[in-house]
């Protein structure tokens, strides 16, 4: 059965820093793309990063986080990591790690096939 559990979320000031993670089992993710998504109260989810598991690590992000936001991966633990700098309260949302084949259009939440359950992150001004 596949997981993928998130954590690291929270309340920050704007201007602060959040590492989210993923930590990922129950299959080989050697040919998947780990995503993040978010979704703020009345929007839709949004792509907002994307690595490749495989050893090229090929990352792809959404322009809004383009620069302070840094995806990885450490596949020796099996995790995900989202590093947030310099946040803004347009940040906030619900952070969702997403699993899905490498042939996939990276940015659409329909290539996803597995999720986790979300993260909330709040950015006060």
């Amino acid at each position: 059965q596949v997981q993928l559990v998130e954590s690291g979320g929270g309340l920050v000031q704007a201007g602060g820093s959040l590492r989210l993670s993923c930590a990922a089992s129950g299959r080989s993710f050697s040919n998947y793309v780990m995503g993040w998504f978010r979704q703020a109260p009345g929007k839709e989810r949004e792509f907002v990063a994307a690595i490749r598991w495989s050893l090229m690590g090929t990352t792809y992000y959404v322009d809004s986080v383009r620069g302070r936001f840094i995806i990885s991966i450490d596949r020796a633990k099996n995790t995900v990591y989202l590093q947030m700098n310099s946040l803004e309260p347009e940040d906030t949302a619900v952070y969702y790690c997403a699993a899905g084949p490498a042939t996939m259009v990276v940015r659409s939440t329909s290539s996803y096939d597995y999720w986790g359950r979300g993260t909330q992150v709040t950015v006060s001004s």
